[in-house]
């Protein structure tokens, strides 16, 4: 029931969906933005109905993402490296982020967040290109040559730099305590 008028979209694999057209449809429009957990249903079946598990897996899902960059950022302060990685990682969470809950809270309701499965995320991209024309704005035009551009990026200069240090440091040290910020000496190999 995905725009409130208790006609019901099925995503389900039981309902004769094949693997690509199976999708966790969002929430009911009649639920607006309120939080729906399983316990606020009448029934299993009413929680099923309205959408609930997608909001319980979307809620989780970007809670999971954000422990894992936490988790990034943790693990490169323990082991002497810097944060790039979890700041390259932010942008795909950002993305994330924007489809599954930025936008459904900017239209009011959870039923115009992205279908999870496959046919469901092309056709909310479809849609979100007819009401918005999301390809020729300039931002999303950057956001996205950021994101592959960067992605491109660090793969290029992380095979690079690692195909060329010398090590100097001993096999029980991360290589990067190597090198000393300002130092003058190189610690690969240039030619």
């Amino acid at each position: 029931d995905i725009d409130g008028i208790r006609e019901p979209v099925a995503g389900s694999l039981l309902y004769g969906n094949n693997i690509i057209s199976g999708a966790v449809i969002p929430s009911s429009n009649a639920i607006g933005m309120h939080f729906y957990p399983i316990w606020e249903a009448a029934s299993i079946d009413e929680w099923l109905y309205n959408g609930g598990p997608y909001q319980l897996i979307v809620l989780h899902f970007l809670l999971g993402v954000a422990a894992y960059m936490g988790r990034e950022w943790e693990l490169s302060y323990r082991l002497g490296m810097r944060p790039w990685i979890f700041v390259a990682f932010s942008a795909p969470v950002a993305a994330a982020s924007a489809v599954f809950l930025v936008y459904p809270i900017g239209q009011g309701s959870f039923s115009d967040g992205m279908p999870l499965g496959i046919s469901g995320t092309f056709n909310f991209m479809i849609v979100f290109q007819a009401e918005h024309n999301i390809l020729m704005h300039p931002f999303h035009m950057a956001g996205v040559a950021g994101v592959f551009g960067g992605s491109l990026f660090s793969a290029m200069h992380g095979s690079l730099v690692t195909s060329s240090l010398i090590r100097e440091t001993t096999e029980n040290e991360s290589t990067n305590y190597g090198y000393k910020f300002g130092q003058e000496e190189e610690t690969y190999n240039i030619v």
